[in-house]
């Protein structure tokens, strides 16, 4: 999250303390952007949660703010060049993805997650979790409940997953989940330019099957968002 102005980045650290004492789940740390300015780094429990605490920042710190694309810790081999040795880099900030000559391989969180629903909606939740890249693991009935169990890629969790669980599910879904552990991944950083120009703070490492459309989606959004110029 980044204030819009600049210099409400005072009122906006200044909140920080405020708001992780009544909410002892949100989590945030200070963090910077070359084209956006000094802001907060901050963990929600869901979109909703997002939602309330952006509400909060707006209307008692009269904040106004640019929340940009949640991500997650990715974890990097770097191969051995003249000049630097070979070494495990953990990427918290597509900003500073590395060149891409250097990589060995890229390893992202992946996690065993635990969905249980009325039989009803269970064919709707299958295709949710095989579109997030989702591995079936079990499947077991329970009366009129079935449990399926999956292993997914954490990126693809918190972008809009629950949400959209719920959403097919009419509410009456659940969803557990634990960190299995780091896998391989064909994955890539997708940047957005602005009048030719990349904007770091809008970059994200996705699956390379998944760019385009991210990509095309993000953009048919800032057409809207940003104001008119003359450039395209």
């Amino acid at each position: 999250m980044y204030p819009v102005s600049a210099d409400r980045y005072e009122a906006c650290s200044a909140s920080r303390p405020k708001l992780t004492l009544s909410d002892a789940s949100l989590i945030s740390e200070l963090e910077s952007s070359d084209d956006l300015g000094f802001g907060l780094r901050v963990g929600f429990q869901g979109m909703l949660h997002m939602e309330i605490i952006q509400e909060r920042l707006t209307r008692e710190y009269d904040l106004d703010l640019i929340t940009t694309a949640p991500s997650v810790v990715y974890r990097i081999q770097l191969n051995k060049s003249r000049t630097d040795p070979a070494q495990e880099l953990m990427l918290h900030n597509p900003a500073d993805y590395p060149d891409p000559s250097r990589i060995e391989q890229i390893e992202e969180p992946w996690i065993k997650a635990t969905i249980l629903t009325p039989d009803d909606y269970l064919g709707a939740i299958l295709k949710l979790c095989q579109d997030r890249r989702g591995v079936q693991i079990d499947l077991s009935y329970v009366g009129k409940r079935a449990m399926v169990t999956y292993e997914l890629p954490l990126n693809e969790v918190v972008f809009d997953f629950y949400d959209r669980l719920k959403s097919i599910s009419k509410g009456y879904a659940s969803f557990d989940y634990q960190i299995t552990g780091y896998k391989e991944g064909d994955l890539v950083r997708m940047s957005v330019l602005v009048n030719d120009e990349p904007v770091d703070a809008l970059s994200m490492l996705v699956h390379r099957s998944a760019a385009e459309k991210r990509g095309r989606a993000m953009c048919e959004k800032l057409k809207d968002l940003i104001p008119r110029h003359m450039f395209k």
